[in-house]
C-alpha cells in the first residue's frame, strides 16, 4: 500500500506512478492512497492501479503553527485507524509512504502489524530545532530509502537509511523535425535569443528568482538571454505573481516567459539552449535535472544537495554557487557564446545519467527492499 502526498504530475508524483505501475505482478500489486483527486489519480487508474482517496495527514509549511499542528495531530490519529483498516481489507504486506511528509503511515502500519517504508525525498536543512524530533520519528520506520547520498547523510550511519536513487520517469524522445522552431514560436523566442529553461514547481526555493535576477546582469543582456519558466505553484500560492513582480522590478519582464505546467517537457527542451536547476536550498534529487540530462540538454545547476551527484562540473554539466545570480549569469554567458561546449556537455549527460538512474534499477532496488522486509 503506497501513500502519497499529492495528486499532481511533478517529480515525486511521477516516481509514485513509476513504482506503482512497474512492480512485477507476480510478486507485488500496488494499492495507492492519495489525499485528493487529480491528474496522478487519473494516470494510475488508466494504468489499472487501484486508487483510494483519503484526506491523509500531510505536513505543509503553512501548517507549522499551533492551530495547524493540532489539526495535523487529529488527521494523523484518523489515518492510524482508517489506513490500518485499508491495510487489513486489502491484505497489504507493507505500507510505503512515498514522501517523508506523509505522517499517518507509520502508525497505521504499526497498528496493522506490517512493515513501514518511509521514502525520504527531502533535505531538512532549514527545519532547525524541529529536525531532531522529526528525525527520530522517521527512524521509527523499518526502512528509509533516500533518493540521494545528500538525503541519506541526514541520518548519519543508521543502517535503516539507504540510497535508492529515483528512476527516469519520462523517457526522453528525439525532437521531431521542425519542433524547435514551433516550440520557440509558441513562446515568442526569436532566432537569436538564448533560451534558459527552469522546469518544476514554482516555489520560494526552486530558484526561479535567481534566474530572473541573473537576466538583469550585463553578461546575459548582451547575449539576448530569455528565461522559460515552466511550472505552476501550489494551489493558493502567489509565487507566480511574486516572480512576475520581480521581473518587472529587475527590468526584464519582456525577457521572461511563464509557460505554466507543460505536460510534455520535450517541447521545453526543444525550445531551450540550456536547462537551469537553480535551487536555493539543497535539492535532494530533482527529477527536472535527471530528465533534462537524459534528454541530452546542457544542464546548469546549483552546487549542493543531490545535484552534484547528477552533474559532474565541466564534464556532464556546469555547477554554480547556490543563490549566486552573478555566478549563474557568468556561466550562462560563457555557454551562450560556445554552442559546441553546450552540445558536448549534453551528450556526456545523456550517456551517463540514464545508466545510473534507470527505471529498471529503481524497481529492482525497491522490490529488493520489499522482499527483504516481507521475509524478515
Amino acid at each position: 500500500m503506497l501513500l502519497h502526498s499529492s495528486a499532481g504530475r511533478y517529480g515525486a508524483d511521477r516516481q509514485l506512478a513509476l513504482v506503482a505501475g512497474g512492480l512485477d505482478p507476480a510478486r507485488y500489486r500496488a494499492v495507492v492512497v492519495l489525499p485528493d483527486e487529480g491528474p496522478l489519480a487519473d494516470d494510475l487508474r488508466g494504468a489499472r492501479t487501484e486508487v483510494i482517496v483519503e484526506p491523509l495527514a500531510v505536513l505543509r509549511r503553512e501548517l507549522v503553527n499551533p492551530r495547524g499542528v493540532a489539526g495535523l495531530a487529529r488527521r494523523v490519529a484518523a489515518d492510524r485507524t482508517r489506513v490500518a483498516e485499508l491495510v487489513r481489507e486489502r491484505d497489504a504486506a507493507l505500507v510505503h509512504s512515498n514522501t517523508s511528509v506523509v505522517l499517518g503511515g507509520v502508525l497505521a502500519a504499526r497498528r496493522a502489524s506490517v512493515p513501514h517504508v518511509w521514502h525520504v525525498r527531502e533535505i531538512y536543512s532549514s527545519v532547525g530545532p524541529w529536525w531532531s524530533a522529526y528525525r527520530r520519528m522517521l527512524l521509527s520506520a523499518a526502512a528509509l530509502p533516500c533518493v540521494s547520498e545528500a538525503a541519506r547523510a541526514q541520518f548519519g550511519s543508521n543502517p535503516r537509511a539507504r540510497v535508492i536513487g529515483d528512476g527516469i520517469a519520462v523517457t526522453p524522445r528525439a525532437a521531431e523535425p521542425g519542433e524547435r522552431e514551433r516550440a520557440r514560436g509558441r513562446w515568442r523566442l526569436e532566432p537569436d535569443h538564448f533560451a534558459c529553461a527552469v522546469l518544476g514547481r514554482l516555489s520560494d526555493w526552486k530558484g526561479q528568482d535567481v534566474l530572473i535576477r541573473a537576466l538583469a546582469r550585463e553578461p546575459l543582456r548582451s547575449v539576448k538571454a530569455v528565461a522559460l519558466i515552466a511550472g505552476e505553484p501550489w494551489r493558493g500560492d502567489e509565487r507566480r505573481r511574486a516572480l512576475e513582480e520581480l521581473a518587472r522590478a529587475e527590468g526584464v519582464a519582456e525577457r521572461v516567459r511563464f509557460t505554466g505546467f507543460v505536460t510534455d517537457p520535450a517541447s521545453v527542451y526543444a525550445a531551450s539552449d540550456v536547462v537551469v536547476v537553480p535551487s536555493t536550498r539543497p535539492d535532494p534529487l530533482p527529477n527536472a535535472a535527471l530528465e533534462a540530462a537524459a534528454a541530452g540538454c546542457c544542464l546548469v545547476a546549483s552546487d549542493h544537495g543531490g545535484l552534484p551527484e547528477i552533474v559532474t562540473d565541466g564534464h556532464s554539466g556546469r555547477l554554480f554557487a547556490p543563490g549566486d545570480h552573478a555566478a549563474l549569469a557568468r556561466v550562462l554567458a560563457e555557454l551562450a557564446r560556445d554552442p559546441s561546449e553546450r552540445r558536448r556537455l549534453g551528450r556526456a549527460a545523456a550517456a551517463d545519467v540514464p545508466r545510473r538512474y534507470s527505471a529498471g534499477l529503481l524497481l529492482d532496488r525497491v522490490q529488493g527492499l520489499y522482499d527483504e522486509l516481507v521475509t524478515r
